[in-house]
């Protein structure tokens, strides 16, 4: 069977498949967001969440600049239809972050900011360093692994910025 012969037959299966099983009705609102947002996230918990986060949780693996990333979003549906992310949070682990300057010169790379510009607060999580700018945060939980917690500020105070990263801890 080729390539081509192959995909249409995967294609057919999970078409038949489907059609058996009916469309999926959406989880029940706030059990979604205490299942999986209070679950580990490669080798850590999330111990708090804002109140009125959103329900919808997914989680990711993804790769950038040699650094592998494991993430968790909540997202709401809005009113006017489509959704926003109101949480996200990644587990970061690559040789190249070996300390905070390393961390900072990563994630400036990957954000697109200007690393002589970027303005940065000191972020004390524990007794890892870490810096803060507006909706981020993020820590060197030891070298090659990091955190970092974007919140929208917009819909949410800073505060639960802090809470919501001082909640991420690696599990024990």
């Amino acid at each position: 069977m080729g390539s081509t012969s192959r995909a249409v037959f995967t294609v057919l299966v999970f078409a038949v498949l489907a059609v058996g099983t009916g469309p999926l009705s959406p989880p029940a609102a706030g059990v979604v967001t205490e299942e999986a947002g209070m679950s580990e996230l490669s080798g850590f918990t999330v111990g708090h969440l804002p109140e009125g986060i959103g329900a919808e949780v997914a989680d990711f693996r993804t790769e950038w600049g040699g650094v592998a990333f494991a993430s968790r979003v909540w997202e709401r549906e809005l009113p006017e239809g489509g959704y926003s992310v109101d949480l996200k949070i990644n587990i970061l682990r690559g040789e190249r972050l070996a300390d905070l300057p390393a961390l900072r010169a990563f994630l400036a790379e990957y954000h697109e900011h200007d690393p002589d510009t970027w303005r940065l607060h000191p972020f004390q999580h524990g007794d890892a360093p870490g810096h803060r700018a507006g909706v981020l945060a993020f820590w060197l939980v030891d070298p090659g692994t990091a955190a970092e917690v974007r919140l929208d500020t917009a819909r949410f105070p800073e505060s639960e910025l802090t809470a919501t990263a001082q909640g991420v801890q690696r599990r024990v």
